[in-house]
């Protein structure tokens, strides 16, 4: 049975970490996630939950003892942002290549330089290629809902990869919202205990961690990985679908919104998506015919389906909150085209950037882009690829 509560987004995941009670949280304080270790330590402190939490001396160590625990056998997880997660680069790549289904609670902060505090995607569209999962959250509420998610989908035989759990920094990880939590022994229920079949704490069965693999084996390894994410969808799907069950909340790869005759969609991850949503509404009011897809798993990247989404509208415009710096556009961009294209959809692709380091995006701007989509498909013009939206001249 549900209960409502009003949470920012830091307090619904540190909530959700407590229902899920893992067993080892290394972290190092980072805004704007900080405030997520810090509420689950003072949890610990007062007797709400028994996981071991290991404070370290930088967020590489943190993903290390993450690693180190996994390992062991424990369910682990850390939370960083920013520059932490820049610094645990070498260390997620580990996680994945050794198959540790840990989590990961990232707030989404841009990276420097220069340095600034606030959000965009440089964060995790920098890890984009680590081997983890990346699913994206646009409310608080859904912050909360992905985090029970995570554990059921990465601990799956057939994944077997490390999540990673990400929620826009400040918008949602610190803006209070009225969000809908679960029984603590619902949540229990739903995750289940963790059994891993090797663990490095098993003297019946000896095993080595990251050993090094010469050139005849470690090609077979990377594409057991790559087998693995692309499991993972099917994963992500079916455990959507038990937690709706529970829940009442439907989740998919993305959501559409008011897309099924759409002419014009915008595509885009997080909290923008709200923004969107907005503007399509006040726009099909007026008799345009647009809508919205939502991105909310990034990794495994869903190309076929987008494609598959996209295919009966005369123009998409895909919305990158971060810089690729390849004189072509976003991460988003890039990869949405290239889809696009394997499919053989042949519609007129926008790739626009925006939010740059906590840039507001406005309803407003959401209307002038899909005026510029339209007037482009009504009276053939061109549009300038990769526009900065908001961008003071």
């Amino acid at each position: 049975m549900a209960r409502k509560d009003r949470l920012s987004g830091n307090e619904a995941v540190a909530y959700a970490i407590k229902q899920v009670n893992p067993d080892v949280m290394p972290a190092f304080p980072i805004t704007p996630s900080t405030e997520i270790p810090q509420m689950v330590s003072t949890y610990i402190a007062n007797g709400q939950m028994d996981t071991e939490f290991i404070p370290v001396e930088s967020e590489h160590s943190s993903m290390s003892a993450t690693i180190g625990a996994e390992a062991a056998g424990a369910r682990s997880l850390t939370a960083t942002s920013s520059a932490g997660l820049a610094l645990m680069w070498e260390e997620l790549l580990l996680a994945a290549s050794n198959r540790m289904p840990c989590a990961l609670t990232l707030v989404n902060r841009t990276l420097s330089g220069p340095i600034n505090i606030n959000c965009d995607h440089s964060d995790g569209m920098g890890a984009r290629d680590t081997g983890w999962i990346q699913i994206y959250a646009e409310s608080n509420q859904e912050a909360y809902d992905n985090f029970i998610q995570a554990y059921p989908i990465a601990e799956d035989p057939r994944v077997h990869l490390p999540i990673m759990i990400c929620q826009d920094g400040f918008i949602t990880s610190h803006a209070v919202m009225n969000i809908e939590l679960l029984e603590d022994q619902e949540v229990k229920d739903f995750v289940g205990e963790y059994n891993p079949e090797e663990y490095l704490l098993n003297p019946g069965k000896p095993i080595a961690v990251g050993p090094y693999s010469v050139s005849n084996y470690a090609m077979e390894a990377k594409k057991n990985q790559e087998i693995a994410l692309e499991n993972s969808k099917e994963v992500i799907l079916e455990v959507a679908e038990k937690f709706a069950k529970l829940s009442g909340r439907k989740y998919g790869l993305f959501e559409e919104y008011r897309t099924e005759d759409a002419d014009y969609i915008m595509l885009l991850i997080g909290s923008a998506a709200g923004t969107a949503k907005q503007a399509v509404d006040d726009l099909r009011a007026k008799g345009h015919k647009v809508g919205v897809i939502k991105l909310r798993v990034f990794r495994p990247f869903p190309a076929t389906e987008l494609a598959e989404a996209m295919k009966h509208a005369k123009a998409v415009a895909i919305m990158d909150r971060c810089e690729s710096y390849n004189g072509n556009g976003g991460p988003l961009g890039s990869e949405v085209m290239a889809g696009l294209f394997r499919s053989k959809v042949m519609i007129t692709a926008v790739n626009y950037i925006y939010g740059l380091a906590g840039r507001d995006f406005t309803v407003n701007e959401v209307y002038d882009i899909f005026a510029e989509l339209e007037d482009a498909v009504e009276n053939d013009k061109e549009i300038e690829q990769f526009k900065y939206i908001g961008l003071r001249e």
